[in-house]
């Protein structure tokens, strides 16, 4: 092997690269403008319905904003599965971390690692695999149709760089 291809503690540099995190379309700063025009809101209706003597509904009020922040708290902990996709010449490394930080390797031996695409007429990628030695590993489950498109495409030419 060249010196290009080695890093400084012997070990080779990858071919390909990828780390595949779920999309999440509402910000941070979305969420928290969110829960204060929802306190907002509720605030006024249950002052409402308060003040009317309807005071049960008020509390169910408050009970609709505490699943609504629990809800999205329980979605933002998802966001932060990850995959780490990574081809050398000398190992397919797939790396899936859970939302709780736990780490699962998956190592493929590029040479006999094959990439099986599932592909639906009208929607495009529904499923993409890694398969070899006896063994599969489903890769980037949580991406768009778009993103699984790219990664596909990119992937599949960093393997076959690696078979060469």
């Amino acid at each position: 092997m060249s010196e290009t291809t080695q890093t400084a503690r012997g070990e080779e540099r990858p071919v390909f690269s990828a780390l595949l995190t779920p999309h999440r379309s509402l910000s941070r700063n979305g969420f928290v403008l969110l829960m204060i025009l929802s306190c907002g809101v509720l605030f006024v209706q249950g002052f409402f319905f308060f003040i009317t003597g309807a005071w049960p509904v008020a509390t169910f009020l408050g009970l609709d904003l505490v699943a609504l922040f629990l809800a999205f708290q329980l979605n933002y902990r998802a966001a932060r599965a990850r995959e780490e996709v990574r081809v050398s010449r000398t190992e397919l490394l797939i790396r899936k971390v859970t939302p709780g930080g736990r780490a699962t390797d998956h190592l493929y031996n590029p040479f006999w690692a094959r990439f099986q695409v599932d592909r639906h007429r009208e929607i495009g990628i529904t499923g993409m695999q890694v398969t070899g030695e006896g063994r599969s590993t489903s890769v980037g489950h949580f991406l768009n149709p778009d993103d699984r498109e790219s990664f596909a495409t990119a992937f599949s030419h960093a393997l076959a760089t690696a078979r060469r």
